[in-house]
């Protein structure tokens, strides 16, 4: 699967118009370059991907925070989610069963792991249903084969 083209295929309705993967995390969080020569950050366990940087200068900067850093590498949930579910595999990122924007706890009993084309696809899918909604509102989520 060309990631390239399922970010833009989910992700292309928020304005991602994605050009390479730069960075990557063990929960599929992504930083992307743009065609435009910006980077955003995808964090499918929050069904969000937003600009995080406008230029390399930028990115080097938010690179050095240390409360960036903190949040990107997500030690503590990477050790829990390797205990929990294995090892990942190729292709393969942990996740939430429940997004944590659908009120998704971040606790072993809703961790597991997929491949990441489904992270991408998945959180697009959720995060252009529920843009414009007003933070608290009820959703209610229909599951079909």
């Amino acid at each position: 699967m060309d990631i390239i083209k399922e970010l833009n295929e989910s992700w292309g309705w928020a304005g991602l118009q994605a050009l390479e993967v730069v960075g990557e995390n063990d929960f599929g969080n992504l930083i992307i370059k743009d065609v435009q020569g910006r980077y955003w950050r995808l964090m499918p366990e929050e069904c969000s991907c937003a600009v995080v940087a406008p230029d390399r200068q930028a990115l080097d900067v938010l690179s050095a925070n240390q409360d960036f850093l903190q949040d990107w590498y997500m030690a503590g949930l990477s050790k829990i989610a390797r205990e929990h579910c294995g090892p990942l595999t190729e292709g393969r990122k942990y996740c939430l069963k429940i997004p944590g924007v659908l009120g998704g706890e971040y606790k072993a009993e809703n961790l597991a792991s997929a491949p990441l084309h489904e992270l991408i696809r998945l959180s697009g899918d959720v995060a252009r249903q529920m843009q414009g909604l007003p933070n608290g509102a009820k959703v209610k989520l229909n599951v079909v084969d």
